[in-house]
């Protein structure tokens, strides 16, 4: 995406990546990149598209953003991960991620990517409830909603009131890791905050504006937010299991007696 901006680029001499994930995104996709164009900054555009059944690559090539068109396919989560790989082949130092459907504010990327930039956090979370959410959602989502943001901060130690969020900003060593085999295939919400907070990252929410999306069928509609959080309830519990039994192989590695080194190899029993 050709911009003009004063805006600080990272130290990696590349602007920030702006990752998003689409499918059949045709109607919406136009008037994102366009409002993102609107802000100023200097951010280079990839959409992946996932397989789209519509025009949403060609739209989004047309408004200047790179494209890259998924075989199959993946689903969101499979779709934002192969945007992380694509922004550590090329050296990117920060990633912005953004939806296709236009419920998230252009305006408020400059203040999601301060805390990265300034070294505060590693990644930066938008929350709709510390910002603003410019709609209704069902009194189901929203206690779903609740329920895991109780669940993450008490894991954590830290208040995260939107641990559903999309609308976030990364810098290149959680996109690194994310970029390996950590990332969910469907729906990366909770159980990657808790993958993050194991791994040692820095975690900070910034206020955001949410809308309705513009156009479309949500991904989470129909019968999909019974499947997300049965799902998302597993996800969770498997992280805990791994850490775990991370934690304990630790331990006992730690606990056992060092063997004097006597320069000589051991025979295998």
């Amino acid at each position: 995406m050709q911009v003009t901006t004063v805006d600080r680029q990272h130290s990696s001499g590349k602007p920030p990546l702006l990752i998003i994930p689409a499918h059949n995104e045709a109607g919406n996709i136009g008037q994102v990149l366009r409002e993102v164009r609107a802000t100023g900054l200097a951010l280079d555009c990839l959409v992946v598209d996932d397989r789209s059944s519509d025009d949403t690559a060609t739209v989004a090539a047309q408004e200047g953003a790179q494209v890259l068109s998924l075989p199959n396919n993946l689903g969101y989560g499979g779709a934002v991960q192969a945007g992380f790989r694509y922004a550590v082949d090329r050296g990117y130092g920060i990633g912005v991620m953004m939806d296709a459907d236009g419920q998230h504010s252009a305006s408020c990327i400059p203040d999601l990517l301060r805390p990265v930039r300034e070294g505060a956090a590693d990644v930066a979370l938008g929350s709709r409830f510390l910002g603003q959410m410019e709609y209704h959602t069902t009194f189901a989502k929203r206690l779903g909603m609740g329920i895991f943001s109780r669940i993450v901060s008490a894991l954590t130690g830290q208040k995260i009131t939107d641990p559903t969020s999309g609308f976030q900003v990364l810098n290149g060593d959680v996109m690194a890791f994310f970029a390996t085999d950590n990332y969910p295939v469907d729906f990366p919400d909770a159980d990657t905050i808790l993958l993050l907070h194991y791994a040692g990252f820095r975690i900070a929410e910034v206020p955001v504006v949410m809308r309705e999306r513009l156009s479309g069928v949500s991904m989470h509609s129909s019968w999909k937010p019974v499947y997300y959080v049965f799902k998302m309830f597993l996800a969770i519990l498997i992280v805990l299991l791994r850490q775990t039994t991370h934690s304990n192989a630790v331990r006992r590695h730690a606990a056992s007696p060092s063997r004097p080194e006597t320069g000589e190899s051991t025979p295998c029993a």
